[in-house]
């Protein structure tokens, strides 16, 4: 725990510096964090990302790191790591691109507020990983090419498994396999380890053997449509939904 106490001295006036973890560090962060099986990021999709990524920096003391530009989407994004290498992705319209021809991912064109939409899991084989889901029941969608291009330029190419097959509650995971990529944890992310991922579903049973079927498990319980998080930061656990 010695990477919190130094971070609890008072801010600068001018905003909370940087908390970078290095691989190694955040890695070593999972071993004591409630983490589900194969987690890759939770996605907190909003309309704004500019005041999204300043609520988050508020509430936590933590700077989000942008991630890159979605090219051709209209979308570009921000990130946190969140333990082992498991990450935050905070994403939104893209100002700075020109009006996509469809719809923005992770319907951000639509949504009232921010809000954690769904998130990732990234098995060891992503296809044998689809093809075992469909052979217990259920089809994770089609497999898809994606990149986004960092800051520094480099590009970034992995494959997903098509969002618009995914349950339509956003709390079964889709797929995702990075390649040759670098993983977006790899050179190191302002960090807010990961205390407990949970959902909320009025018919929790439907979702459980969906969960079991790509190979992982959330804590679920009755209630609205709903995936939440809580994260340590040097401002005490915060909680986003």
């Amino acid at each position: 725990m010695g990477l919190r106490h130094p971070a609890r001295r008072p801010w600068p006036e001018h905003g909370p510096p940087w908390v970078f973890l290095p691989r190694s560090q955040v890695r070593s962060l999972g071993a004591v964090n409630a983490i589900p099986a194969g987690l890759d990021h939770l996605v907190l999709a909003t309309p704004d990302l500019a005041a999204t990524v300043a609520d988050f920096t508020r509430r936590t003391g933590v700077v989000p790191a942008p991630g890159g530009v979605h090219v051709g989407r209209g979308t570009r994004n921000h990130l946190v790591a969140l333990g082992g290498t498991a990450y935050l992705e905070i994403v939104g319209p893209d100002p700075e691109q020109p009006e996509p021809t469809g719809p923005r991912p992770f319907t951000v064109d639509t949504l009232p507020a921010a809000r954690t939409l769904t998130w990732a899991i990234s098995p060891p084989d992503l296809d044998a990983a689809v093809a075992a889901a469909r052979s217990r029941g259920y089809d994770p969608g089609e497999i898809r090419p994606m990149s986004r291009r960092r800051p520094d330029g480099t590009l970034l190419k992995w494959r997903l498994t098509d969002g618009d097959t995914q349950h339509p509650s956003g709390l079964v995971p889709f797929l995702i396999d990075w390649g040759a990529s670098p993983h977006p944890t790899a050179a190191g992310l302002p960090g807010t380890p990961l205390l407990s991922l949970a959902a909320t579903h009025p018919a929790p049973d439907e979702i459980r053997p969906l969960l079991a079927a790509v190979g992982t498990d959330l804590r679920l319980s009755e209630g609205p449509v709903g995936l939440s998080f809580t994260v340590d930061t040097p401002r005490g656990p915060v909680s986003f939904g």
